[in-house]
């Protein structure tokens, strides 16, 4: 049985972004999974230990920085499990030192846009989940009114596309339906996420005729999916939420998975006029680029499409310059067969998504080390940020007294190649694989429970997330 107190000692932590490396020692009850006492530097913890105590002691070259959120991450259970499920997709989430998942509302079957498919949603986590996990709720044709009893049962937010989402009981919606689901979000505190592609006429011939055409060239994925879908898109959604906020009724607006530069000076407009307007990229966005994804290489299709190199050094400058809030992993796998590896190669039929949620820590450091960025950095695009977006961060985010007690040990230093062998989502098929990268994720710990070590990976350790409603 576990001891009624976790200490953990460390002489190198950082337990906010905006708290400088030091070392730290953490005191966490365990009956209630919550931090109880912080000594920072040479002071002296003000609770006593208790007899029932168990000490950990960090490594010289390991750090201590709270446990990651994932605010983007599709666990397609119930309806898709054979996809990625509550355990496998929080087992890789725990291995990556992500201790919060936020899960997409479609995907799944049914999707998140009832409070019923929400209950099943609920049903089907239970006692499965290695990480917490909170939940998005759906925008689609017609659902305006179930809105607001969702954000009663606990959803953090909405997710709507603005394109077709590539399954069928999650169409997309347009301008009427998203200023319908706006009007329900007035005076709510919750947040209507875009995916942000916008069909346009001019571009019917490449997003719909081609797609029955021969495609394992990644440049013909790519053309099809040009930046002005994205900058189509987001100008009519700052518009929206220009509009709503003009009139005295606010409604955070939020763009998911970024990928296109072009979108970035309008963007940068909007937030310099106070819009409560926020953006994300994706950790794959930040690491791979289209010249150097092979021919037939699907297992790199996602929608929108990894762009130019050019392109992913402008997404860097706006992440670092604070134009781009935080990064998450879009994590979204599929069976293999629907990645059409072993038949064509055709990035025009295959399945758009990778899976990523383990990688997001390394993937985010070893690409940040050659631009300078900080550990405190990392923390508030990978955890702070996140957290907060998601109405979690009083309790999620940072190491603080009456926070929940999650933590990642890490070694930032140490390198690893990652192997096919290693991956924890259900379907093993990521471009991750075989990329060398910096920082090793040693321990994972939520709320006061070791949920993954490298040492033994999973052991028997038991599925202790909780459910954020």
């Amino acid at each position: 049985m576990a001891s009624s107190q976790l200490l953990i000692k460390a002489s190198s932590a950082v337990l906010s972004p905006s708290q400088d490396k030091a070392s730290a020692s953490v005191l966490v009850d365990r009956t209630t999974g919550k931090i109880i006492d912080i000594a920072i530097g040479d002071a002296e913890l003000s609770i006593a230990l208790s007899d029932d105590v168990e000490v950990c002691e960090l490594n010289d070259n390991q750090v201590l920085i709270p446990g990651l959120v994932d605010a983007h991450v599709h666990l397609n259970e119930p309806g898709r499990t054979e996809w990625e499920g509550f355990e496998t997709g929080t087992k890789a989430a725990a291995a990556g030192g992500v201790t919060t998942v936020i899960d997409m509302p479609l995907n799944a079957i049914p999707p998140t846009t009832t409070v019923a498919n929400f209950n099943l949603k609920k049903d089907a986590a239970q006692g499965q989940c290695y990480t917490d996990v909170g939940f998005w709720g759906g925008v689609i044709p017609g659902n305006q009114f179930d809105l607001q009893p969702l954000i009663k049962s606990g959803v953090r937010g909405f997710k709507c596309f603005l394109i077709e989402s590539g399954v069928d009981e999650f169409p997309c919606v347009n301008e009427k339906e998203v200023r319908f689901a706006m009007e329900k979000l007035v005076g709510t505190d919750s947040v209507l996420l875009f995916h942000a592609e916008m069909d346009c006429a001019n571009h019917d011939h490449v997003t719909k005729a081609d797609v029955d055409q021969a495609g394992d060239a990644y440049n013909t994925f790519l053309d099809s999916r040009p930046q002005s879908l994205e900058t189509n898109a987001i100008d009519m959604i700052i518009r929206l939420t220009r509009e709503f906020y003009d009139a005295g009724k606010p409604v955070r607006t939020h763009i998911v998975h970024l990928s296109a530069a072009e979108a970035l000076p309008a963007i940068r407009a909007a937030r310099a006029d106070g819009l409560p307007l926020t953006v994300e990229t994706c950790f794959h966005y930040l690491t791979f680029f289209s010249e150097s994804i092979p021919d037939g290489a699907t297992h790199y299709k996602c929608c929108p499409p990894i762009r130019e190199n050019s392109n992913r050094e402008e997404l860097w400058e706006a992440l670092l310059d604070g134009t781009i809030d935080y990064v998450v992993s879009d994590h979204s796998p599929c069976v293999a067969e629907l990645k059409r590896l072993d038949v064509d190669g055709d990035f025009m039929k295959a399945w758009g998504g990778i899976s990523g949620v383990q990688f997001g820590l390394p993937s985010v450091w070893t690409e940040g080390r050659k631009r300078g960025i900080t550990i405190q950095q990392l923390v508030n695009w990978l955890s702070y940020t996140p957290a907060n977006m998601t109405r979690i961060g009083n309790r999620k985010g940072e190491i603080k007294v009456g926070a929940d007690a999650d933590f990642l040990i890490w070694e930032p230093e140490s390198t690893f190649v990652i192997q096919a062998a290693d991956l924890q989502f259900k379907n093993k098929l990521s471009p991750y694989v075989g990329l060398e990268m910096h920082g090793v994720v040693a321990k994972t710990i939520l709320r006061g429970n070791t949920v993954y070590s490298a040492e033994d990976k999973f052991g028997d350790k038991k599925p202790v997330g909780d459910l954020i409603l």
